[in-house]
């Protein structure tokens, strides 16, 4: 039995860890394929390219992790019984569950992985992913002056080139526009021709301009009468730009630490645990603040005495008094009074009005906020509990269809891997929404899957022909000729 085990283990590793790259190499294909205009052009050292791949590849381990684990489960166990190998096993006594004992206690080991590195692994990289990124995404354009096209990422410059030669280097019909005084297009430099060239440490970019002008609008105090213009001729002209803009800064971190996707299940219930504190303090003073502006109308002073027989005005109300729409406050008073009460009482509506739509929206942001704290702590288990259904799923299913290799089983798994996807960023959504029970959102794909997963489990381990298409219509067969007997009896 031991080397039984030995031989499961190392067919399963090879297939494992293959297709465990090669879905995380697509899923940071799609990264740079969905990035690329945020990559290319910028002069990205290798190091910075390198680096952000690196934690790319980690953040999508949540994803890669389930999906190879079920493609290996299914190309495993399919070319066990393509070969006949699952056969001769059963026929030597050995069951389905012992067949499968090495690959769920892999399973479970890869489980407990799976909630570490979701746990701690995860956040950490994520933080550096979207730091890094973030910067990437600032980056300027490398320098790259193009013919006809106004030039603007050097600071306090825009550069205009009419053509360029084959060299790259040699230019024509140049404008130089300097916007360092901050008062508009004052200073404007004009050469037929020139040449671009980097300073020796790469740190600047040095323009040699040959026959042109230097046009400066002088602004003194009597501008508009005088209007003061000078230009200067040259027949070389050197300027030097700085590149140092188009140098990559790199963020502070703590800036995104407060993101739900950057904590661990600790740093997520004391965050939890403030906010809902927070939200329900506003809550209670959004409730007050209206019994509070109820009671102002005891100070409301007229001179006119109210009318004979008038109800009293409540001393006090709460939060919890209910006031009758009928109660006949205006017929105590006449004249301006009665108009003044009416201009209060519209401003202190209003008021309301407008504190109960800002809180409204206030209140909403809080509670997505909450949900979004509360989605990433149950999905810290998620991944785990993921895993173990996709073996129940995949390691039986193998067994049952019997087709090894990257065909078939690459087409079930990621069928599977849609599904649980699908549902679960619907559920997920709702959820943070409010529409769902968080709960029952976050764990609704894993409920929809489970029951599958013990289905093929039990099918498998009972030889049952789930493909097989002679043994479905012998059951239909059998259920048609139930219902016909059953409506013979009940005519009878």
């Amino acid at each position: 039995m031991k080397k039984l085990y030995q031989y499961i283990t190392k067919s399963f590793l090879g297939t494992f860890f293959l297709t465990f790259f090669i879905v995380v190499f697509v899923w940071v294909m799609q990264f740079v394929w969905l990035y690329v205009d945020d990559l290319v052009g910028k002069g990205l050292e290798i190091k910075i390219l390198a680096e952000l791949l690196f934690y790319t590849s980690i953040t999508a381990i949540p994803m890669s992790l389930p999906l190879a684990l079920l493609l290996a489960l299914l190309m495993c166990f399919g070319n066990l019984g393509e070969h006949y190998e699952l056969v001769a096993m059963k026929a030597s006594g050995i069951s389905m569950w012992k067949v499968m004992r090495p690959l769920l206690n892999f399973s479970l080991i890869i489980s407990v992985l799976a909630f570490f590195i979701s746990n701690s692994i995860i956040p950490i990289a994520t933080l550096k992913w979207r730091t890094l990124l973030t910067d990437v995404q600032r980056q300027k354009l490398a320098f790259n002056i193009k013919e006809g096209v106004f030039y603007k990422d050097i600071d306090n410059y825009v550069i205009y080139v009419e053509k360029k030669g084959k060299d790259g280097s040699h230019i024509y019909g140049v404008k130089i526009y300097d916007h360092t005084d901050r008062q508009g297009n004052t200073k404007i430099i004009s050469a037929d021709s020139g040449m671009m060239s980097m300073s020796p440490n790469q740190r600047n970019i040095i323009f040699t301009l040959y026959n042109g002008y230097n046009y400066t609008d002088l602004t003194p105090d009597n501008y508009k009468e005088t209007r003061p213009f000078e230009r200067m001729s040259f027949k070389q002209e050197q300027l030097k730009f700085s590149l140092a803009s188009f140098d990559m800064t790199r963020s502070d971190e703590d800036m995104y630490k407060s993101y739900q996707q950057m904590m661990n299940i600790r740093q997520l219930s004391t965050s939890l645990d403030s906010l809902q504190h927070r939200f329900a303090g506003k809550q209670e003073a959004f409730a007050q603040g209206f019994a509070r502006r109820w009671n102002n109308y005891n100070s409301l002073h007229t001179d006119l005495p109210p009318k004979r027989n008038a109800r009293p005005i409540p001393d006090s109300i709460t939060a919890d008094t209910c006031i009758p729409l009928s109660w006949p406050l205006l017929d105590r008073y006449e004249g301006e009074a009665r108009s003044d009460i009416v201009n209060l009482a519209y401003a202190s509506a209003q008021n309301a009005k407008d504190n109960a739509a800002f809180n409204k929206i206030d209140f909403k942001s809080q509670t997505e906020n909450i949900n979004k704290h509360k989605k990433e702590w149950h999905k810290k288990f998620t991944l785990s509990i993921a895993c173990l259904i996709f073996f129940f799923i995949g390691a039986p299913l193998g067994s049952i269809i019997r087709k090894g290799g990257l065909g078939l089983p690459v087409v079930i798994s990621v069928v599977f891997f849609i599904i649980y996807h699908l549902i679960s960023t619907i559920a997920e959504r709702m959820a943070v929404f409010g529409d769902l029970n968080m709960f029952l959102g976050v764990w609704f794909s894993s409920l929809v899957l489970l029951p599958v997963g013990l289905f093929f489990t039990f099918k498998a381990t009972t030889d049952a022909a789930l493909f097989d298409g002679d043994s479905w219509k012998k059951f239909f067969k059998r259920l048609f000729k139930k219902g016909d007997k059953t409506e013979v009896e009940l005519q009878k």
